[in-house]
């Protein structure tokens, strides 16, 4: 039997703009009952909300949270909280993509120490065996978390831990206790802030042109494709598995792949 997302109370983390904002979109076509927009984009979410609520009755907010504060963070899941009496979906969707020296402890605290953070926070209030109701965990990572990268190896690395923490988090004998469903969503080349840079401020600036080969080389999707990817793997999706979501195709269950591959080593351990 699918899973709906009808009258969900849904949270997604960097949803004011790009893949992001499509999602939030998508999940009030799909009947949530509310979605609550975190992003640093203040302008952006507000305009956004505002644009939500006018076609319906407030079925849409907005909080200003850097997903890499912890105090903020924390703000925003006791503000959704507290309007609506529980989360039933989380979306970490926020991301960064900058590995200059100055600028890459943040890449990493954004995009992989943050989905954690809010993962653990959101599994804690979810979980059915500490008087939660159950729910869903979405956390985005990338088709950069399947290949090795001399351009980006923080941003893959990052998006490959994301993978790998999803995947271990939501394994069954963790679902069967909580009831918390934990995916994983690989995002293929998508029409987003990231992918629309110039400039990527590589490691090493010799790769500023190659990365840019590279990202056009692959074939784009719009951030509509993969929010509807997003709904067939909660739809669809089983607690701890992979979806690979590209070149706009219906979202593709990876996680035999990944335990083969896995598998393969076992004997080399």
């Amino acid at each position: 039997m699918g899973h709906s997302l009808k009258d969900n109370v849904a949270m997604v983390t960097g949803g004011a703009d790009g893949i992001g904002e499509a999602i939030v979109r998508m999940l009030l076509n799909e009947g949530a009952k509310h979605v609550a927009i975190l992003d640093i984009a203040e302008a952006k979410g507000q305009a956004l909300r505002d644009e939500l609520n006018a076609k319906r009755r407030q079925f849409a907010s907005f909080i200003k949270c850097d997903v890499s504060n912890e105090e903020q963070l924390t703000a925003a899941y006791n503000a959704v909280v507290t309007q609506n009496g529980c989360i039933d979906l989380v979306v970490n969707n926020a991301g960064l993509c900058d590995e200059k020296p100055e600028t890459y402890m943040k890449e990493i605290a954004v995009n992989f120490t943050a989905v954690i953070s809010s993962s653990l926070k959101a599994r804690q209030l979810m979980r059915a065996d500490q008087g939660g109701r159950g729910g869903t965990i979405i956390n985005i990572a990338s088709t950069a978390a399947l290949f090795l990268s001399p351009q980006l190896p923080v941003y893959c690395a990052t998006k490959a831990g994301v993978l790998h923490f999803s995947n271990s988090l939501g394994m069954e004998t963790s679902y069967a206790r909580t009831k918390v469903r934990v995916l994983a969503i690989c995002f293929g080349r998508t029409d987003s802030k990231i992918t629309r840079q110039t400039a990527f401020n590589c490691l090493d600036k010799e790769f500023e042109d190659s990365m840019l080969a590279t990202l056009h080389s692959f074939e784009a999707q719009t951030a509509e494709v993969a929010a509807q990817g997003v709904a067939e793997a909660f739809k669809q999706g089983a607690s701890g598995t992979a979806w690979l979501v590209a070149r706009s195709r219906p979202a593709k269950n990876i996680t035999n792949v990944l335990i083969d591959m896995f598998s393969s080593l076992q004997d080399e351990i």
